[in-house]
């Protein structure tokens, strides 16, 4: 993570903040499974069978991965200022949400 933020850094943008997913992204692998078999017939015709197979598989061990934390996936938030410094984002994570609560 510290090569991608660096990167991020080096190209002009500021990192607001950064978060784990790897517990939620578990749960969603696990609703793309029960998705994927629960219209397999339909799945199937725009692949083939072995493809779908592949995917399940894939997103099943992956879901485990994440479960046990053998995997990670983070999300970051990086913004480009303008020349005087400002993103025009809120601060704060919490400032984020409040603005995004009451502007839906």
């Amino acid at each position: 993570m510290a090569t991608v933020i660096n990167a991020l850094e080096r190209a002009g943008f500021e990192v607001r903040d950064v978060e784990s997913l790897r517990e939620h992204y578990a749960l969603t692998l696990r609703a793309w499974v029960r998705n994927l078999e629960d219209y397999w017939p339909e799945a199937v015709t725009f692949t083939s069978a072995g493809r779908a197979r592949i995917w399940r598989l894939y997103m099943a061990g992956s879901a485990l991965g994440f479960t046990a934390n053998r995997l990670g996936i983070n999300q970051i938030l990086a913004v480009k200022c303008d020349e005087r410094g400002h993103s025009g984002i809120p601060a704060t994570r919490t400032d984020l949400l409040r603005s995004r609560a009451s502007n839906p």
